[in-house]
């Protein structure tokens, strides 16, 4: 890692710049990507973070989920920093920073650098040229029927429209490429835990389209007529196609264009810098994906309640981290479809589950002791379906201070899970819910409550999401997941999450539950309970049971009946 450190700063003097900007997305702001630059420089390989490499010093920017990672995966070269410190950064000064403009956006740059130095943008890619990343670009888009997604193209195409109309501009450029995968019901395998195509789009206001990629990846959208040749742009004849469209305005959404294409927009129109609107379509799910996506669980919650039943009673041999969750993912896969993972699981045995993301893999991981605690967060992407789950077991009989962590974190979950959606409307006032017993108890967790989650999309989405910070109206439709926790460095991590659906009935707003698996009851202190929380754990166990116990075998039934 040193010596590509090295390599890279011998291209300063050749590009006139003082230092480099290396970014985790890819051209497409994607959260999972198969290119990652940030880990070829830095070995860092959460799924949110920031490289600055200067003359004779390192920086390294992430957030809390991933502290700990960073120092042990990145902390001998760099210096590990809050993401919030990168505001304004004034860490350096009066320093010429190469950047790739097609992995940031004007916002980022302006929010971030350009109050103590200056930026100088650099076609090439400097870290490709150190090590290149060999990507299969073999992706075929295909697209959904209207029976899996419940709503055509063209009626979303009308509400893009609208927006336009509303906004008195001639064209709208979709950026995001899970966004054109909603639009048109399309889907690809360009990510390795996300069915989604990297495209983009530009749609005008009489509802024309033009869909950016490559020829090779639109053939099957193409044959199907899902796609006419003329509304396809291959991806290389972006700007001459854009310079010659007839119009005046186009918008962009800040958030997602990067200043490669932004430049070639505002070359020749007006801009009109607005938040794409089909991210807050998106997230609200219709009927047929919330049947879909309860049906999802259902398999889901098979596989995860036959592992957790497997590990804690079955399995007498010792065995790793890996080994542990590529058991669960052979419980998944029996299910014909389930696809992939949505995202890398994560499999933490004591210390280890206190690293909010930990990735276990053969050269790291630990075989599981008995007398810690087990944390495992995982997810399926599946014919049709997103899931994501969390759930921390014991195999022994813990701590009674990890017992009684472990329930105050239970009330914080079940505290979300019966929010009055009518009263506590907004993510930031439901997170006070979720932190209240640990606060009580002068502890806390550093990452939000829930994020908003696809429906077999990403399997994180917004605008939605549960924080201190959101604002977002949580509205009907919406699925978030629900998992407060609580980390004890080089301890244990505890972490229980479910993902729910916004359900509204006579003029009530509530969430229901979609994840279907046990809650451990060995590490819960049932003298903390309050009887409605007590209820609430029969009642949801009682629906698992209900829901998963025809697919399960005599002995994991008997079992998962013990939880009533």
């Amino acid at each position: 890692m040193t010596n590509k450190i090295q390599k890279l700063r011998n291209k300063f003097k050749k590009y006139d710049i003082e230092g480099y900007i290396v970014s985790k997305n890819d051209d497409f702001f994607t959260e999972y990507s198969k290119i990652n630059r940030l880990k070829i420089i830095s070995n860092f390989s959460g799924s949110a973070g920031l490289a600055i490499i200067l003359k004779k010093k390192n920086y390294l920017f992430t957030d809390g989920r991933y502290t700990i990672q960073a120092q042990i995966e990145s902390g001998k070269n760099f210096n590990i920093i809050n993401f919030e410190k990168l505001i304004n950064c004034n860490l350096f000064k009066n320093l010429k920073l190469g950047i790739d403009p097609k992995l940031f956006t004007h916002s980022q740059i302006k929010r971030y650098f350009l109050k103590y130095n200056k930026i100088k943008f650099i076609k090439e890619n400097l870290v490709d040229q150190i090590k290149k990343e060999k990507i299969n670009n073999s992706s075929i888009f295909y697209a959904l029927n209207k029976n899996t997604v419940g709503e055509s193209s063209n009626s979303k195409l009308n509400k893009i429209t609208s927006f336009l109309k509303k906004n008195k501009s001639d064209f709208i450029f979709i950026s995001a490429p899970e966004n054109v995968a909603w639009i048109l019901n399309i889907r690809g395998s360009d990510g390795p835990n996300s069915p989604v195509p990297n495209c983009r789009l530009i749609i005008n206001k009489s509802k024309k389209i033009l869909l950016i990629s490559k020829i090779k990846k639109c053939k099957k959208l193409l044959k199907d007529k899902v796609l006419r040749l003329n509304q396809f742009l291959d991806v290389d004849k972006f700007p001459t196609k854009v310079l010659n469209l007839k119009g005046k305005n186009f918008i962009i959404d800040g958030n997602s264009c990067s200043i490669y294409y932004e430049n070639i927009i505002k070359s020749k129109f007006k801009i009109l810098k607005k938040k794409d609107p089909t991210y807050l379509l998106k997230s609200i799910k219709n009927k047929i994906e919330i049947d879909n996506m309860k049906k999802t669980h259902i398999i889901d919650g098979v596989a995860l309640t036959k592992f957790l039943f497997w590990i804690k009673k079955i399995n007498k041999k010792k065995i790793t981290e890996v080994e542990a969750q590529n058991k669960l993912e052979k419980f998944r896969k029996k299910n014909k479809k389930f696809l992939y993972p949505s995202f890398d699981t994560i499999a933490g045995s004591g210390k280890n589950g206190a690293i909010v993301h930990y990735r276990a893999n053969k050269n790291n991981c630990k075989t599981i002791d008995k007398k810690d605690i087990f944390l495992c967060d995982s997810g399926g992407q599946y014919k049709y379906g997103t899931t994501d789950v969390t759930r921390t077991i014991c195999f022994s009989k813990p701590s009674q201070n990890i017992i009684d962590i472990f329930t105050y974190v239970l009330k914080g979950h079940i505290a979300v899970a019966t929010t009055d959606l009518k009263k506590d409307n907004i993510g930031k006032k439901i997170d006070v819910r979720a932190r209240k017993y640990l606060k009580q108890n002068n502890l806390d967790y550093a990452h939000g409550t829930g994020h908003g989650v696809g429906f077999f999309l990403n399997v994180h989405e917004g605008p939605q999401s549960i924080s201190k910070i959101n604002k977002v109206k949580i509205q009907k439709g919406m699925i978030l997941s629900n998992e407060p926790g609580y980390y004890k460095e080089n301890k244990f991590g505890i972490r229980i999450e479910n993902l729910v659906y916004v359900k509204e009935i006579k003029n009530k707003m509530f969430f229901e539950n979609l994840t279907l698996a046990p809650i451990e009851k060995d590490l819960i202190n049932f003298n903390l309970l309050n009887s409605s929380e007590k209820n609430y754990l029969f009642r949801y166990h009682f629906n698992v049971y209900s829901k998963i116990s025809p697919y399960l075998n005599s002995k994991e039934k008997k079992w998962l009946a013990s939880f009533i």
